[in-house]
């Protein structure tokens, strides 16, 4: 004697699953038999081993890998566009002539692109939840760079003009392409932020006192003239018409961007995407700027006016390379590669995660070299002190974004670099 029941679930038509019970008198166990059922995979980009559940997310669009990865050649961008302002100066020419106010119109637009990048939350808990990490970095800044610069200035042997432009470059605060170059490097963005709000509100007092105290033996510091045109250098915020001072053209844009990204979520979803290369771009623009801006004013001074003539490429570059100009790469180099290593060093000793290290070590090499360049064209009689701060435009931006794509390239996704830690 046998029976069959048929039992039928229906999903979602036309597709159907049939289980079949077979019951026989010779047989006790039950014969199921179902048919195939399509599997569904997630695309799975990245797996917390320390949560207690599994984070899943979908992988991002092929476009936005493109956008990634074309901000992420921020080195190239300030090589060739270095390249363009030394042997070409007057391609520049129409950003330097609109100048200062072009330089705070960027910083701002800058500031307020990678605002879109943080959450407001994300920049409020760092204050209350991870105050020594403010601290730490504030103060590796000004004692870092400034004490290493001066060393660096006396085992070279600069001029006095040289040294008192080095110095004042290393006493200037953190720039807005730090922030760009943490996340490029996959760093504490929030961290990088607020970093360069305190260091470029301080630089107010530090800035002129560091310089008076380091440099002082060489030339009569103005330690009060150095306080007010840090305060006035940046005289217009992006977007608005009313004077506002350097920290607002810093703090503004920032705090505008996380409110922006907390209160229209899906709006800013859209154009986040093109944030960090609108960034790379135009502090590119910034960092060529400044140093084209400088290389006609320095020809008469350093012997170098072969760089606008029409000489052959090579002898531009043995001009350039001679003499002064020279040994300034070669101090300037020195300094932001001591900033990068005792700044990541320093951070490490102290136990820091590896994303709140790269963000120190970032912020700690790579300096307001737009301010320093402003500080000395203004209050120092020979142009050859703006030259560590022009060189350094370019320079610092090469160095800080090679790393930045380095490590990058060395700690794969984001949630990957917290998983280690």
């Amino acid at each position: 004697m046998s029976f069959t029941l048929t039992h039928r679930l229906f999903l979602s038509p036309p597709q159907r699953t049939h289980l079949r019970f077979t019951f026989k008198p010779h047989t006790l166990k039950p014969i199921v038999s179902s048919p195939s059922k399509p599997s569904y995979r997630p695309i799975v980009s990245s797996l917390s081993h320390n949560s207690e559940h599994l984070s899943v997310t979908q992988a991002k669009p092929r476009w936005e890998n493109m956008l990634s990865t074309a901000a992420s050649l921020y080195p190239l961008y300030v090589t060739v566009g270095g390249v363009v302002a030394c042997f070409k100066p007057s391609a520049f020419a129409w950003f330097v002539e609109r100048g200062p106010s072009s330089y705070s119109f960027s910083l701002g637009l800058i500031m307020l692109a990678m605002g879109l990048t943080l959450e407001l939350k994300d920049l409020l808990n760092l204050f209350t939840q991870r105050p020594l990490s403010i601290l730490f970095g504030c103060v590796a800044q000004y004692t870092i760079m400034p004490t290493f610069a001066m060393i660096i200035s006396k085992t070279l042997g600069l001029s006095p003009s040289l040294s008192v432009g080095l110095i004042l470059l290393g006493c200037c605060p953190g720039g807005a392409a730090s922030t760009v170059v943490t996340f490029i490097a996959r760093g504490d963005v929030s961290l990088s932020t607020v970093m360069t709000v305190c260091t470029t509100l301080g630089a107010v007092i530090l800035t002129p006192l560091l310089t008076m105290v380091l440099a002082g033996t060489y030339v009569s510091i103005d330690a009060i003239g150095l306080s007010i045109s840090t305060l006035q250098v940046s005289p217009i915020l992006c977007f608005a018409s009313c004077d506002l001072r350097l920290g607002d053209v810093v703090v503004a844009p920032v705090l505008l961007g996380s409110y922006l990204q907390s209160t229209f979520p899906l709006v800013v979803k859209m154009i986040t995407p093109f944030a960090p290369l609108f960034a790379v771009l135009l502090s590119s623009l910034l960092a060529c700027s400044v140093f084209s801006g400088n290389v006609v004013r320095f020809n008469s001074s350093i012997g170098n006016a072969s760089l606008v003539s029409d000489a052959s490429l090579v002898s531009r570059l043995q001009s350039l390379l001679s003499g002064g100009v020279g040994a300034v790469i070669l101090s300037v180099m020195l300094l932001h590669f001591t900033g990068f290593f005792v700044g990541y060093i320093s951070a490490t000793i102290c136990r820091f995660r590896e994303a709140e290290r790269r963000a120190i070590s970032i912020e700690v090499g790579m300096q307001n070299s737009s301010l320093g360049v402003v500080l000395a064209t203004t209050h120092f009689t020979s142009p050859v002190v703006a030259l560590p701060p022009a060189m350094s435009a370019v320079i610092m931006n090469i160095m800080g974004s090679s790393l930045g794509f380095f490590w990058r390239q060395i700690s794969g996704s984001k949630q990957e670099l917290e998983d280690q830690e």
